[in-house]
């Protein structure tokens, strides 16, 4: 009578256990559906990511663009050649800096064209996107050389 007894506590035993097992993976089913579908990740319709980085890109690119294009030239190189150097740094700095904020940041189009001996001017096109919103803007400015 011993050893039966035994027996139907095993036996509520592995009951257990297997209801554990199947709870676990139903719970585990249930997450991957939910990730699957995107609920995991916050979704702020009012978002304004897109404006404030492009309110800030274009309050520092021609300051940013200035100082950079005056260090190649106290470096000795000539100012059209300065400004495009400087551009293209400046550019490489904004994808990095969108990478960080978790935007996209370009420069598209993107020109210098020489006023006359102490000034380029330069145009393109600003365009900053995440995953919900995109923004195009035309940029024009004068830098000094």
């Amino acid at each position: 009578m011993l050893q039966t007894q035994l027996e139907r506590r095993d036996g509520a035993q592995m009951l257990l256990a297997t209801g554990v097992v199947l709870l676990m993976s139903l719970l585990s089913m249930a997450i991957f559906g939910v990730k699957v579908a995107g609920l995991t990740l916050p979704h702020e319709p009012a978002s304004d990511d897109v404006l404030v980085t492009t309110e800030e890109v274009l309050s520092q690119l021609q300051p940013l663009a200035q100082a950079r294009t005056n260090i190649w030239i106290d470096g000795g190189m000539e100012g059209i050649e300065a400004v495009e150097l400087a551009l293209d740094s400046v550019h490489d700095d904004l994808l990095h800096h969108g990478e960080i904020r978790g935007v996209e940041i370009k420069i598209t189009q993107l020109s210098a064209t020489l006023i006359d001996e102490n000034s380029v001017a330069v145009t393109g096109e600003l365009g900053v996107s995440d995953g919900d919103a995109m923004l195009s803007f035309d940029v024009d400015f004068i830098l000094d050389v």
